[in-house]
């Protein structure tokens, strides 16, 4: 039904275009996630500076994730209005309900579901505890994950060079990311406690 509405606006000539859309959102989204990833573990780990603040990294996690969301948006209208594979716009929010790729876009489904959270609850934090909010706002490091997951097995160039050296540099950067937190955290003298960022509204996860 979704592609008929629209189709019949005009919006879309032919099935390619959806298809470029399609795998072009997914790889700028996975690079996306991951800066608001780096940037949400390094927030509370790297000390600020003159030149640069941790608010500075604070507004960076905050505003690429809500560009996150956009791309995230994108990625599942272009999958659900291409008619080339048969996902069902409830398939596309239900894990693991699509007869195609069940495993593979059922992980992905399930990373939408957990930024979903994420971006809702960070809209009601004023109305959660920040235990609450917290523990649902690192889901997003999980989403994530699953996205990396997905992407790598279903992305049509997930096979090729370039396409698994991005992930690689992605994960590598993410990795390193959480190593230098760990770091911090160890460092951190017992009395003061780790830093902690600010909490700030993600898509988005996107983290």
């Amino acid at each position: 039904m979704l592609s008929n509405v629209v189709q019949a606006a005009g919006l879309v000539e032919e099935a390619p275009v959806l298809w470029y859309a399609n795998r072009g959102s997914g790889f700028v989204l996975l690079g996306l996630l991951t800066v608001t990833t780096v940037a949400g573990v390094l927030a509370g780990a790297v000390p600020g500076s003159r030149e640069w603040p941790r608010a500075a990294t604070q507004a960076m996690h905050r505003n690429v994730g809500l560009l996150s969301a956009t791309f995230l948006a994108l990625h599942v209208v272009t999958t659900v209005v291409d008619e080339f594979v048969d996902v069902r716009w409830w398939q596309a929010i239900v894990p693991f309900t699509s007869g195609y790729e069940r495993i593979w876009l059922g992980l992905g489904v399930v990373g939408l579901d957990l930024i979903l959270a994420v971006i809702i609850t960070s809209m009601l934090r004023h109305r959660l505890g920040h235990r609450l909010w917290r523990g649902i706002h690192v889901l997003s490091y999980l989403a994530w994950a699953l996205g990396t997951v997905h992407g790598l097995a279903m992305g049509t160039d997930a096979g090729t060079r370039w396409g698994v050296a991005f992930a690689a540099v992605c994960t590598m950067a993410v990795a390193v990311a959480v190593g230098a937190r760990l770091v911090s955290l160890r460092s951190a003298p017992p009395s003061a406690g780790a830093p902690k960022a600010n909490p700030v509204t993600t898509h988005r996860g996107m983290p």
